[in-house]
């Protein structure tokens, strides 16, 4: 190599150094500095090094290329999505098999009993608002991957397995199904169900309670109003990173239109009111299908009710977190309502949930409480499913 090619070779290998360098400072562009951050403690450095890492382009530039190849050659995603037919999307816990499945199960069904016996305790009624998956109301987009077999009849087995306990749990798969023929009730690109979908399950749910006679005393009003139809990038298309390069292969956006709910007559004011019973008939309990305000799950519930309705629903903890901080809660203790709606999505019963925030003998009473009588069904169930 002579002296002229090796300096050339050196300055273009420095100048394409040089340019990365340059082009990677734009991972830096929109950090923003906290008060708490200082250079003392490192907290600035570690912060300034996240955002970096995460913004740093040539690795979105691999990110996109490999997502991309996954998404083209073999029609896939990252972990946590399943690519179904026509651009709908399934969370890949509605297909995933589990090793201990069947003990989890009866644990959690454990729980399910307890918790409604501890309810019962304080007066209130459990009403369990099983949600069928996404991909047992949706199956004919489904693609080449199929659910195991552990969730072929998984909602039918816990509806039966809930009767046998005692519980109290309207079936919402018939009412969605139906639904179907006059829109959409699951978003095609979200885990989630959409506003009509929460509003025929709070219908069903109303109509169940109602031929239960559960709730006494006067009924409130609410009134839904519909906001302008927008694009809504769901929740699954987060295992899609295909954005920014290759963002035209990414399925269509769904439409959500905002619902929001509110009580048809303002509230009495004044002297009325200092002596009017505060407590709330309704509590719901349960995940994101319920805590998320896009659904307007609450508000359908209120309007098909006809009764005001607290929600202590939690985003990312799945349903026995919520309920049984609930269970310890001053608000079930110092005003339990007369009926707590549980919203319960069917692909978490074969899920082992992280309970170590909770004390382990009050977690073994619960799943105690008559526990013959959980051996009893368990057994039955298997029998004839």
């Amino acid at each position: 190599m002579t002296r002229t090619l090796r300096i050339t070779y050196s300055l273009s290998f420095l100048g394409l150094l040089v340019g990365m360098g340059v082009w990677s400072l734009g991972g830096l562009q929109g950090f923003q500095r906290t008060a708490p951050m200082t250079l003392l403690d490192g907290k600035l450095a570690k912060a300034a090094e996240t955002h970096y890492d995460a913004q740093f382009p040539i690795k979105r530039l691999g990110t996109n290329l490999w997502a991309a190849m996954d998404f083209k050659l073999f029609n896939e995603g990252r972990p946590g999505v399943v690519l179904g037919r026509d651009q709908w999307l399934y969370s890949d816990e509605e297909f995933k098999p589990a090793a201990g499945a069947e003990q989890r199960m009866q644990d959690n069904l454990a729980l399910i009993r307890g918790v409604r016996d501890t309810l019962q305790q304080q007066g209130s009624q459990l009403v369990l608002a099983i949600v069928p998956a996404k991909a047992r109301v949706y199956d004919e987009y489904l693609g080449k991957q199929r659910p195991a077999s552990l969730h072929d009849d998984l909602y039918n087995r816990f509806h039966a397995r809930a009767r046998q306990a005692g519980v109290f749990a309207p079936d919402l798969m018939a009412p969605l199904e139906q639904a179907k023929a006059r829109g959409q009730v699951f978003l095609r690109t979200d885990t989630h169900w959409t506003p009509m979908g929460a509003e025929t399950a709070a219908q069903a749910l109303a109509e169940a309670v109602g031929r239960q006679h559960l709730l006494v005393g006067e009924q409130q009003a609410f009134v839904t109003e519909a906001g302008p139809t927008a694009p809504y990038k769901g929740d699954l298309t987060h295992f899609l990173p295909l954005d920014p390069l290759f963002s035209n292969l990414l399925p269509a956006p769904d439409t959500l239109q905002q619902r929001t709910t509110r009580p048809a007559q303002a509230e009495a004011q004044g002297d009325d009111a200092l002596f009017a019973d505060t407590r709330i008939p309704v509590a719901l309990v349960g995940t994101s299908y319920s805590a998320n305000p896009h659904w307007n799950f609450l508000g359908a519930l209120q309007q098909a009710l006809r009764s005001d309705v607290a929600n202590y629903a939690e985003e990312g903890h799945g349903p026995l977190v919520p309920m049984l901080k609930y269970l310890q809660s001053d608000a079930l203790r110092n005003a339990p309502p007369q009926v707590v709606v549980w919203e319960f999505p069917e692909r978490y019963l074969p899920m082992k949930t992280d309970l170590s925030r909770f004390d382990p003998q009050w977690i073994a009473q619960l799943k105690n409480t008559r526990k013959s009588e959980a051996n009893l069904a368990m057994s039955s169930t298997r029998t004839h499913p």
